[in-house]
């Protein structure tokens, strides 16, 4: 049995007008309707830090007209962490100890599926995100990213294996990629895999967080930090804009990051989007470019959880990428999706953030790469939202921390 949980809006509070150009391009009714207070009312942690252009924070509000609805599926899932559909509409969900389950329409969660490598399940480490081969339905693919433990220290590692038949095993699981230099800690991993139109896979990797280990965010001969683009044999992208580059890894696509936990292609133009989690305030989410730079940890909008300015107080600097948009205070965005369903019109090509300090969904329409609104889904439910998905239904999916799997639709 399903349990419904009432989240909707019934009366028209906005009037929504968008020109042709705008529904084309961004597949939203009220791109330009943002004209509700920002929803963020918090006093910023740095709030001596000013944007370095209007709207790249606390931008007007929006709020969805169509009634929804959300339901909870289960509650009997332990620390999810990623979740992706299985071609007959089943859902496919890591556990963050370790364990694989699938999850029917019905809320039924299957018994640990077997055969997966073991994981580094401390702090922040363990089974992580999960994509499925474009071509599953002929080679049964699966790929998930993990936190390996070694007597070196751990890594943020991509592995692969075919799942059985009986959909009760992983068979032939190998790791083909490892974001290197080992490290004995257990915080930022990044962990976000999905394949690109190319049938390449890109990959988040975090860049453990500690004064040892944060510079390497800025190093191109580090796995930390990154944004890698890989074969399915875990060997470099041709074409990578690092290939030729002396000493630098050839599979880096991006840098500069301090810990990725989302990544979505846009729907529309095709653009890689990611965001990561920033310190005590300074959240971001980036529009990715091969080969950019996007400043961690010499810029950033945030500050040292002591309350303590990081490095030089910066925000800013020549040749270092810009967030599209960061919150401040932090609202910790994780797993993400832009929206192409039918079900809710005026959310087309919106892009859908879990967040877990923040406790809700963030729903963000965005025209002609910036953020014009911004809405809070689920507010009222007190769960750390890790993933969201879009199901074989159109429908929205998200995990929470605590255990639970919402589906999110038209009323």
């Amino acid at each position: 049995m399903t349990k419904p949980i009432s989240i909707y809006t019934t009366a028209a509070a906005l009037i929504i007008s968008a020109c042709t150009a705008a529904f084309a391009q961004n597949g939203s009714a009220t791109a330009k309707a943002g004209n509700l207070p920002p929803v963020e009312t918090k006093e910023a942690n740095s709030p001596n830090n000013s944007p370095a252009f209007k709207g790249q924070t606390r931008v007007a509000g929006i709020k969805t007209t169509t009634p929804y609805e959300g339901k909870v599926l289960t509650e009997e899932l332990k620390q999810p962490w990623g979740i992706t559909s299985l071609p007959d509409g089943r859902l496919i969900v890591t556990e963050k100890a370790g364990n694989l389950r699938i999850v029917t329409q019905d809320g039924k969660v299957s018994e640990p599926i077997t055969g997966l490598p073991e994981v580094h399940h401390k702090g922040q480490g363990g089974l992580l995100g999960i994509t499925l081969d474009p071509n599953f339905g002929r080679n049964r693919m699966v790929y998930w990213v993990f936190s390996e433990p070694t007597d070196e220290g751990n890594l943020t590692a991509v592995a692969k294996g075919k799942l059985s038949a009986d959909d009760k095993k992983i068979e032939g699981a190998t790791v083909i990629y490892r974001a290197t230099p080992y490290y004995k800690g257990n915080l930022h991993y990044g962990g976000r895999i999905l394949f690109d139109k190319q049938g390449n896979l890109i990959v988040s990797t975090g860049e453990r967080s500690d004064l040892a280990t944060r510079p390497q965010a800025q190093s191109l001969d580090s796995g930390l930090g990154k944004v890698v683009r890989i074969t399915t044999d875990g060997k470099p992208v041709s074409g990578n804009p690092f290939m030729k580059q002396q000493g630098a890894r050839p599979e880096i696509l991006s840098y500069g990051h301090r810990n990725v936990q989302g990544l979505a292609f846009h729907p529309v133009t095709g653009d890689l989007w990611e965001n990561e989690f920033g310190p005590r305030g300074g959240d971001e989410l980036n529009r990715i470019e091969p080969g950019k730079n996007y400043g961690w940890p010499t810029i950033t909008y945030g500050i040292e959880y002591s309350g303590k300015t990081i490095g030089e107080n910066k925000q800013e600097r020549e040749g270092m990428e810009q967030p599209v948009y960061y919150w401040d205070p932090s609202v910790s965005p994780s797993g993400m999706t832009f929206y192409t369903g039918n079900q809710i019109p005026e959310w087309k090509n919106n892009l859908f953030i879990g967040t877990l300090s923040g406790m809700h969904i963030a729903r963000l329409v965005l025209d002609k790469n910036r953020v014009v609104g911004e809405e809070r889904l689920l507010a009222d439910q007190t769960q750390r939202f890790r993933d969201v998905h879009q199901g074989k239904d159109g429908a929205l999916y998200a995990v929470t921390d605590q255990g639970r799997l919402y589906r999110i639709g038209k009323k």
